[in-house]
């Protein structure tokens, strides 16, 4: 046994040690992360006084107000909405699609098959369910390429005149595809734009929340 533990416990420390670079580059991306809420923390003048109890209908609640602010400059947008009240990803989502698309839009998702949690919320026209589709708002989605890339060809020739909303997946979800980073969604981003500058362009950042030092707001997402 304890010449088990003793081999144990070496190849322990080879693996850290062959890790060791990738670790300190996570604890880069961590300490900036951390500066970057400190920052706006100090910006907004955050202090005990946003944290204290509201009444009635909450107006010119503080708190509320000053932490919408801080989320937005920490992930670079131009404002944010930040409640307690969005029960999941998948909720928060349809409030954003349901809130830009109307009735004769398309939502065009060009990295695949987006979140099962997403297709009832996509829908079937006339289905009854209040679903996108059940609104008269079409949906398109392009398949990546076999190497896991933006199959271009079949964006270009997707994106129509009804196409108002482009939606971009970063997180693999339950593919077996890496999950894309900033410089990759800044680059479809710049694409897409291309293609027609009036274009919205939705990114679904779950789960890649500080996971670099920017985020998809930094590199042109709406």
């Amino acid at each position: 046994m304890a010449r088990f533990t003793e081999e144990l416990n070496q190849w322990m420390r080879i693996a850290e040690q062959r890790i060791e670079g990738k670790l300190r580059e996570m604890d880069a991306v961590v300490d900036h992360n951390q500066w970057k809420v400190i920052d706006a923390f100090q910006k907004h003048q955050v202090s005990d006084f946003h944290f204290a109890n509201s009444t009635g209908y909450a107006y010119n609640d503080r708190g509320r107000e000053v932490l919408d602010l801080v989320y937005a400059d920490v992930f670079g947008a131009e404002a944010a909405l930040v409640r307690p009240h969005f029960a999941s990803g998948t909720h928060t989502i349809s409030t954003a699609l349901f809130g830009v698309l109307r009735p004769g839009d398309e939502l065009f998702y060009i990295t695949g098959r987006p979140y099962d949690t997403l297709h009832k919320v996509i829908g079937k026209q006339g289905d009854g369910s209040g679903s996108l589709q059940d609104f008269g708002i079409t949906y398109r989605e392009a398949a990546l390429t076999s190497d896991g890339g933006i199959d271009w060809d079949a964006v270009e020739a997707g994106i129509s005149e009804t196409t108002k909303v482009i939606g971009i997946q970063r997180s693999r979800g339950y593919d077996w595809r890496s999950s894309f980073s900033v410089s990759q969604i800044g680059e479809m981003i710049a694409r897409i734009k291309r293609i027609n500058p009036e274009l919205i362009v939705f990114v679904d950042n779950c789960y890649g929340e500080f996971t670099e030092e920017i985020e998809p707001t930094d590199v042109g997402a709406d």
